[in-house]
């Protein structure tokens, strides 16, 4: 899914339909929501040269006055339409993407500019978001900051901001920050304001849904906005198999430790102790991945069905009393609910490497949104170099491999040398500090050091953290 938030400031360019159509062409976009475009009616062939030819659903909002007006569209072949609406700053459509399934509210707003009618524009986001059962988004012009950082110069009035963000709050929407660029609108004149007025929110569920979602700008050449690429992104590095993590969620299932121990003592070819153990971790490692593969289904439909019986015991029990074998029964499924409650919690709170918090609170969701954030930044969206700006992916790849084979490549030459029997003064290691040194490790010595290590820690190359040493 990838789509194009703009405040377009009126259609009637041709230049504008040329950058739209590009855009849709270069970027596959399969929706378009733009704001101020200054008409209630389109002709199709406009709309058609939009979208590039695909096609398209569209709906259009008149402008109030001289300013405002909606235009979204979105691509049939992408997506299903339920339900069309619109409000007095905002046109939704309710969406089934086809390629996963998923249910949810697609927003485009226009925040009016007018003081007197920014009230009436907050007002209506709490009473229709606070409404909705689906995951939702919301992007488009708010034409309200969030903050001073979000202006380059002048004063700043606290009064809208305050409100803004107390409405964000209040609606537990989360904004997926733009990558690339500070601002979004630029003021008139050679000196002009800078402020961010267009952004993205998104509910929490629309984020654990697609959490490598990423806003990034275009370039701010024939409007005074600049276009916001909403991108729900899937990561760009694919392999035949990915990297074995031991999860340390596993630790806390009943029979892990003697199905560990079992595998491990029956894994015994290899001519010398590192051999072997290098033998027993891949043979580990090939059993536990498997395992993992197997369980993670049986998981979800073990915890679906917990939560499906004790829905029914408390519907019973508001009808009628229950029994003591239902009360012992109730009592056992919330104790087996809780086990696999932890185990996903303890997931995502190594994901999330989160320390001022302590296992054992249920955070599950915290964790989960703080871990998301995390991927989200370590993703490079662009590089500069000396031809200018490095985008696609390929490109990307290609620059980056480039440049460190230069810079990792075989050495100039060099007239510099070194003298190694030079060491008058160098200070040397003493014949008692050799032997120490030297000295075989033994297993106090190496026990002692793994104790040492700290939990929740990135494990070694072999996949395994210092939780799984320290256990076993």
């Amino acid at each position: 899914m990838k789509g194009v938030f703009w405040n377009s400031r009126g259609l009637g360019d041709l230049a504008k339909h040329r950058f739209l159509a590009d855009l849709v062409k270069e970027e596959q976009i399969n929706f378009i929501a733009l704001s101020e475009t200054g008409r209630d009616e389109f002709p199709d062939h406009t709309l058609k040269k939009l979208c590039a030819g695909r096609e398209f659903i569209w709906h259009s909002m008149a402008p109030h006055g001289r300013s405002g007006g909606i235009l979204l569209g979105v691509d049939l072949e992408v997506f299903d339409i339920g339900a069309i609406a619109e409000g007095d700053f905002y046109v939704k459509f309710t969406l089934r993407s086809k390629h996963d399934d998923f249910k949810f509210v697609l927003y485009t707003v226009y925040g009016p500019a007018q003081q007197q009618n920014k009230q009436a524009f907050l007002a209506e986001m709490v009473n229709t978001c606070s409404k909705e059962s689906l995951p939702y988004l919301i992007g488009g012009d708010f034409n309200i900051i969030r903050g001073p950082e979000d202006k380059s110069s002048g004063e700043f009035d606290f009064k809208w901001p305050n409100l803004f963000n107390a409405v964000i709050e209040s609606l537990d929407l989360k904004e997926i920050v733009m990558s690339g660029r500070q601002f979004t609108w630029a003021g008139p004149g050679d000196d002009p304001t800078f402020e961010k007025l267009d952004r993205v929110l998104v509910s929490t569920e629309w984020e654990i849904r697609y959490p490598l979602s990423t806003v990034e700008p275009r370039d701010r050449n024939i409007s005074d906005h600049t276009p916001l690429i909403l991108n729900k992104r899937a990561s760009t590095h694919h392999t035949d198999q990915c990297p074995f993590k031991f999860e340390r969620g596993w630790l806390i299932r009943d029979g892990f430790y003697d199905m560990v121990a079992n595998i491990w003592q029956s894994e015994n070819s290899g001519c010398s102790p590192l051999e072997r153990w290098q033998n027993k971790l891949r043979r580990l490692r090939q059993h536990l991945r498997g395992w993992a593969k197997h369980t993670a289904g049986t998981y979800r439909k073990e915890k679906k069905r917990l939560l499906a019986i004790l829905e029914k015991l408390d519907k019973k029990a508001e009808a009628i009393p229950l029994s003591a074998q239902e009360l012992d029964l109730k009592h056992y499924l919330k104790e087996s609910l809780v086990s696999l409650l932890r185990e996903e919690e303890i997931k995502w709170y190594e994901r999330a490497k989160v320390k001022t918090l302590l296992e054992g609170d249920n955070n599950t969701r915290f964790f989960h949104l703080v871990a998301n954030g995390k991927h989200r930044k370590q993703h490079i969206f662009k590089l500069e170099n000396d031809q200018g700006r490095v985008i696609r992916v390929d490109q990307l790849k290609s620059h980056i491999t480039h440049y460190y084979k230069n810079l990792f490549g075989p050495p100039d030459e060099s007239e510099i040398s070194l003298r190694e029997d030079q060491i008058g003064d160098i200070p040397q290691v003493s014949l008692e500090e050799n032997q120490a040194l030297t000295n075989q490790f033994d297993e106090a010595e190496v026990r002692n050091a793994v104790f040492q290590m700290e939990h929740n820690k990135a494990p070694g190359p072999d996949g395994f953290p210092a939780e799984f040493y320290q256990v076993f």
